[in-house]
């Protein structure tokens, strides 16, 4: 979503609300009507790898350059809006990342599963039929959603919030919202025609750099918390219209009358809808109720600890993308051993690659903390309550995105529900008890709980787990760089401590990792993603 650092589209964790893809390969396996796998041939588990790195190598670049922009945009709102307006401005926020899911969830997979299946079909019409609908509705609720948000603006400021400056900010975001989810709808359709390159040249590169930039301009003339809002809509609005250009550009040569399937559509919405917006719910739901239950402030310290905690997690979106087609396609054709094989790989790159920033978070989260100004160091307890939290959840690879892909939607669906009933209700009962520490708390015991509900999901299922000796050797070669690390907090003081810390348990991690040993599946990611930076030759 072009919202920021905290949009939907870009912050969310668990895995895109998808069913099974229904594509039989060359294979002979497949899946029975009771959901076990048939016997299969054997597939190539060398090209698989390749494969998988090659997108996850690419998607992960592309993620990186993002976040390191909508991480910029959370610095320059700590340090320029304090606690107190940074608080306001993702109170204001939480409404537009909540209404976006609200009016598009559903929809965003949908058009670009059913405009990858028209064109395959060669059934034109359907597919003019499938992006008008999609935009038509998405964007409709959009704009019955946006206009309560606009009406209600001075009740919710005045009593639910008792902050009358969050009024100007909720009707700005009240107008946002619907190029932010015009523009969703239509990246998502654009990608059903095969390419990612609308997506990336808005989401990824277009978003992030010139919001910062009109974020900069605006604070530089001291619009404050109102032009750090202004800059969001003025870039969702021009997002909205590039967007649609290139849509336009993508179906321009389709001139089949629109025929229109929408039972067919919201069947298959439904689901993933509840999910995702289920699963999104947990990351706006505690804003929300520390919004009603404390102040402004304690909104402010939370959402920077609690986002700083999920940049670490940073490689399980690109990962989770590049290998969600794979699942799929190995679950339909029955290929059992290698599905297990993808399923402990991915978890350990997932692992491994973010085990450095976890670490990081573990023994210095007041250092970082105070990079985005006095008084967030306050937080310090949420960062090492989530950081734990994470890791968990990390080390049980992507559960959830297996059940999806294998059409065990339903269960992840009623899993996800469950997590944002336990989540709401932990909330209620520990915040007005221990503030933004019982905020973290539950959300922590709920990632947990989740966590393990899953993983035993997937064994009852499929009978497979994450576990493998690159898991192993990762964690090894992180509590080595913890010990370190630990050594040199006691050794240095002030800046120099996170530096040399930082610097010092980054050495030693990378360093054990090829001491324990690269393994061949590790070597050939390596060698791929590698091979796939190097600049070519003309």
């Amino acid at each position: 979503m072009g919202s920021g650092q905290m949009g939907a589209r870009n912050i969310t964790l668990a895995p895109l609300p998808v069913t099974r893809i229904l594509s039989r390969g060359e294979g002979e396996g497949v899946v029975t009507d009771s959901g076990t796998l048939g016997p299969a041939r054997a597939v190539d588990s060398r090209s698989e790898i390749v494969g998988l790195a090659r997108g996850g190598g690419a998607n992960l670049l592309g993620t990186a350059f993002n976040q390191a922009f909508r991480f910029a945009i959370t610095f320059l709102l700590a340090r320029f809006l304090g606690r107190e307006d940074a608080g306001l401005y993702y109170q204001a926020f939480a409404f537009l990342a909540f209404f976006g899911l609200v009016s598009s969830a559903g929809f965003l997979v949908s058009l670009t599963r059913f405009v990858a299946v028209h064109r395959a079909e060669k059934d034109y019409g359907a597919l003019r039929g499938t992006v008008h609908l999609g935009l038509s509705v998405s964007t409709g609720l959009a704009v019955v959603l946006g206009v309560s948000l606009y009406l209600s603006s001075p009740w919710l400021a005045t009593t639910i919030f008792d902050e009358p400056r969050l009024l100007t900010s909720l009707r700005i975001i009240s107008i946002a919202l619907i190029p932010t989810v015009f523009t969703d709808a239509a990246l998502a359709a654009t990608r059903g025609f095969k390419t990612m390159r609308p997506y990336a040249l808005i989401n990824l590169f277009f978003e992030p750099g010139f919001r910062v930039t009109l974020t900069i301009v605006f604070l530089w003339l001291g619009w404050g918390l109102q032009g750090a809002v202004l800059a969001l809509l003025i870039t969702n609005t021009v997002a909205a219209i590039l967007a649609g250009n290139m849509l336009r550009d993508l179906m321009g040569r389709i001139k089949a009358a629109p025929h229109f399937e929408p039972r067919k559509l919201f069947s298959f919405s439904v689901k993933g809808w509840v999910s995702s917006l289920a699963d999104n719910a947990n990351l706006w739901g505690d804003i929300f109720l520390l919004g009603v239950l404390t102040t402004a402030s304690d909104v402010g310290v939370y959402v920077i600890t609690t986002r700083l905690t999920l940049l670490a997690t940073l490689a399980v979106g690109p990962l989770s993308t590049s290998v969600a087609p794979r699942i799929a396609d190995l679950y339909q054709r029955g290929f059992h051993e290698q599905l297990q094989q993808t399923y402990v790989l991915v978890t350990s790159w997932m692992v491994r690659l973010a085990l450095p920033g976890f670490v990081l978070l573990l023994l210095f989260p007041q250092d970082l903390l105070r990079i985005f100004g006095p008084g967030f160091s306050d937080g310090a307890r949420i960062t090492f309550i989530l950081a734990l939290a994470q890791m968990i959840r990390m080390a049980t690879g992507p559960s959830g995105l297996l059940l999806m892909m294998s059409g065990q939607a339903t269960i992840v669906m009623i899993t996800d529900v469950f997590g944002v009933a336990l989540n709401i209700a932990l909330n209620l009962w520990l915040i007005p008890r221990y503030g933004i520490t019982g905020a973290a708390i539950a959300w922590a015991a709920e990632i947990i709980v989740i966590t393990i509900i899953s993983l035993i999901e997937v064994w009852w299922i499929m009978h497979i787990l994450p576990f493998g000796m690159g898991l192993a050797k990762g964690l090894t070669a992180a509590v080595m760089a913890f010990i370190t690390g630990f050594g040199v907090s006691y050794v240095t003081t002030g800046a120099m401590q996170l530096v040399m810390g930082g610097l010092t348990l980054f050495l030693v991690y990378v360093g054990a990792t090829f001491l324990l040993g690269i393994g061949p599946d590790d070597r050939l990611v390596l060698t791929t993603v590698w091979r796939g930076l190097r600049p070519r030759s003309a």
